[in-house]
């Protein structure tokens, strides 16, 4: 989550959010204190949002932009001291786990907003609201017109036309009609989610894996289906080669599963090779027509410190950036490239471009389990990936997916 947001940002605008203020700290300084993380704030936006707070309210705001890595454990520190943070952005899938600590502050003034409620599930633990929904971003297919065209291929609304489509790239062109790594395990997390199924159910305050199921193995069916189209190695996930940079621009690829700032990576890696991406792109197809696939709506929350300075003041800012008016600014800034956290509040893409294709899948976002014990899931050895990679290779699904349900049963309920 924490690279997913990151990097969407940093493809969404040249522009990187800097600090407005070095700032000794909230709470009895007399300021706010304000974590961002690095290219989630279009600069022009935070300044104007500040200066219209800092004179509504006479206190000065700052914002201490912190990098991706290593982030877990300076929240950590943060949320169990005094006068360190006031507001904070979190990833959508770490909220949770950080509201379990007690160190965030409950936020009910917040609850009647009109908040995407995909997106809002992520901010809830036991009932009680614990951050709001910022803004979220997920995946669509990318595709390379050219070889589309040459191939006669058409774009699909359905599974059943996607598979028809890369049966024709393939039977017709010498590329490769979709590059899918073996373990993009959030992408066969979609197609679980398609079935109606997921990753781990809770049952009686406890979790366990759910991926040794009828819906679990319909998913991995159709990502092997897919997958049979693609010359990606079964061990390898997105990241590793990375596909935007050392995969697409090197050989022709008819079409991959991608987010905006790897789109915007690849056009940029093939220009550098002195040719012009001419890229398409279309939500994820689902079973039917009528509804895209499920695909993963990562993103980042706002909170507030349960030790804030002044919790008032702090919820009043959350409640500032993401009003309609300030929020519709911070959408169209991006140029609708991201996914807009409230329903009164209205992205504009252009069209044929990436971000109009991923906000027609908002609707269909899916999380992974709202629990803190997720992280020791996503550990490497990742449990799902590991399952992929053995079930790609020949293994019998369900006595791969009942090992990794053990295994992703142990780990989520860890303390």
């Amino acid at each position: 989550m924490r690279k997913l947001t990151a990097a969407l940002a940093a493809a969404a605008l040249a522009a990187v959010a800097t600090a407005c203020g070095t700032g000794n700290g909230g709470g009895g300084t007399g300021a706010l204190t304000v974590w961002l993380m690095d290219g989630s704030a279009p600069q022009e936006w935070l300044d104007e949002l500040n200066a219209a707070f800092e004179e509504e309210h006479g206190v000065r705001v700052d914002v201490e932009i912190q990098q991706w890595d290593g982030i877990q454990d300076r929240v950590t520190t943060a949320l169990s001291e005094d006068g360190t943070v006031d507001v904070l952005e979190i990833g959508n899938t770490q909220t949770v786990g950080y509201a379990g600590t007690g160190g965030l502050a409950g936020l009910s003034g917040l609850e009647d907003e009109p908040w995407n409620e995909p997106m809002l599930a992520s901010a809830r633990l036991d009932g009680t609201l614990y951050a709001v929904p910022w803004y979220g971003a997920n995946r669509v297919v990318v595709y390379d017109r050219a070889i589309w065209r040459e191939a006669g291929a058409e774009v699909p609304a359905t599974r059943k036309e996607w598979l028809r489509a890369l049966e024709t790239i393939e039977e017709n062109t010498d590329a490769e009609p979709l590059y899918l790594p073996g373990r993009s395990y959030y992408v066969m997390g979609g197609f679980v989610a398609d079935e109606g199924g997921g990753f781990a159910v809770e049952e009686d305050g406890r979790w366990k894996g759910a991926l040794n199921t009828p819906e679990g193995e319909a998913g991995m069916a159709f990502y092997a289906r897919l997958h049979s189209f693609s010359d990606a190695p079964a061990d390898n996930d997105e990241a590793s080669p990375q596909q935007s940079t050392e995969i697409v621009p090197n050989r022709p690829v008819a079409s991959w599963i991608g987010l905006g700032w790897e789109a915007a990576a690849a056009i940029e890696a093939i220009g550098e090779r002195g040719q012009e991406a001419d890229f398409g792109y279309f939500p994820v197809p689902g079973p039917t027509a009528d509804r895209p696939g499920h695909v993963f709506l990562g993103g980042s929350n706002l909170a507030v410190s349960e030790r804030a300075g002044d919790r008032e003041l702090a919820e009043a800012w959350v409640r500032t950036a993401t009003s309609a008016r300030w929020h519709q600014r911070f959408v169209d800034a991006y140029d609708g490239g991201v996914v807009p956290a409230r329903t009164d509040v209205t992205a504009r893409p252009a069209e044929g471009s990436f971000a109009e294709a991923m906000v027609a899948s908002a609707d269909a976002g899916y999380l992974p389990p709202l629990t803190g014990g997720w992280s020791y899931v996503e550990t490497e050895p990742n449990p799902v990936k590991d399952l992929m990679t053995r079930v790609l290779n020949g293994a019998d699904y369900r006595t791969a997916a009942a090992e990794a349900d053990t295994e992703i049963t142990a780990r989520i309920n860890r303390d």
